[in-house]
């Protein structure tokens, strides 16, 4: 799955923790962001599973900024020479809309990072907002920003409020768009990490989801055309369990318990699989052992679109709560029934013609 790495930058107040933790989780904040780069560093580095954060601790913008800006540049100057999973994928620049304020010093921590090929997102927090319509101060400050073209992505800031306000109920608003706007400029080899990381945006899980399903379903179909009989499940099932895994990954759902409760799931499509592949080969008079495995390939493909189509919606129901919380003990053979009942609906259906 990789890891995602975010730098978080911003004055100290701006409500940077509160904005990460309504992304991300509440974990991260239980956890504390880790480490300094470096025994003088100002820089920060925590890792949450799929998460990396890049944070500041004791700087004041404006104050500090000389020295913030040389611990970025070693931090990321470093990471280049570094795998892509360690290095810094995309940064938010954090402002308090109603502080009103933006300085230049907060201008030539963004440039830095843009500098250095780091996508900067310029990220409103705590703004106000009513029937859609977001406080004035907030869109005057926006279009200050915005004459100052900077190096920002969109070229303007992403409003948000991270939670709902207890005295004016106001809901949270603008976190799906800013994930949207990170999806679209960090590597794509990150996205799964991302979509996996954050608990708000259930389509982007979906997506990655799917995706890791057509990959398999590819896998399966070329892994199965080779001339060898479908029951040998050698390749097939680990590939099968890879792609059960990697969706369970994506929704959070612990690696060990997902393991084990896709192993006990796959032996009926497997068998089902066979199954198929048996019928439709009496069907062909003479078939030999390309039309074989030119069928099996067809049955593996369609029974793994099915198993991992199946799986997924397991996934959304576990994170739902409707089979208990994420976290709790899950009762595997209800997981095991819903997997069963979702594989019937989908699974590919073989029938002989009757003489």
């Amino acid at each position: 799955m990789g890891r995602f790495n975010l730098g978080v930058f911003g004055k100290t107040g701006v409500g940077k923790s509160t904005l990460i933790n309504a992304v991300f989780g509440e974990e991260v904040a239980a956890t504390g962001i880790g480490e300094p780069v470096t025994q003088d560093s100002h820089l920060y580095v925590g890792i949450h599973g799929t998460l990396g954060l890049i944070d500041t601790r004791g700087v004041e913008i404006g104050r500090d900024d000389k020295a913030l800006i040389k611990d970025i540049k070693g931090f990321v100057a470093q990471q280049r020479r570094l795998p892509l999973p360690e290095q810094m994928h995309a940064a938010w620049y954090c402002v308090r809309a109603l502080d009103r304020r933006f300085e230049d010093s907060e201008a030539e921590v963004i440039k830095t990072l843009a500098a250095l090929d780091v996508p900067v997102v310029l990220v409103f927090t705590q703004v106000p907002s009513r029937n859609g319509v977001l406080h004035p101060d907030a869109e005057a400050l926006a279009r200050h920003i915005v004459s100052l073209n900077l190096p920002i992505v969109g070229g303007r800031p992403f409003p948000t409020n991270a939670l709902r306000d207890p005295f004016t109920d106001q809901p949270p608003h603008g976190l799906v768009e800013l994930l949207n706007a990170t999806f679209l400029v960090v590597p794509d080899a990150v996205h799964a990490a991302l979509a996996a990381a954050q608990k708000i945006d259930l389509d982007a899980k979906a997506r990655q989801a799917n995706r890791a399903i057509g990959a398999a379903v590819g896998g399966a179909a070329a892994a199965a055309a080779v001339p060898i009989p479908f029951s040998s499940a050698a390749i097939l099932v680990p590939l099968q369990l890879g792609m059960m895994a990697r969706i369970a990954q994506l929704y959070s759902i612990p690696f060990d318990r997902a393991a084990l409760m896709a192993v006990a799931s796959t032996s009926i499509a497997t068998t089902a699989g066979r199954s198929a592949a048996t019928g439709l080969l009496q069907l062909i008079p003479g078939a030999g052992t390309i039309a074989g495995g030119a069928i099996n390939a067809s049955v593996a493909s369609g029974f793994t679109l099915a198993m991992g189509q199946s799986w997924l919606a397991v996934c959304q129901r576990i994170t739902a709560g409707q089979l208990g919380a994420i976290g709790e003990a899950l009762d595997s053979s209800a997981v095991k029934a819903l997997f069963e009942e979702e594989f019937r609906k989908r699974a590919p259906r073989v029938r002989r013609e009757r003489p």
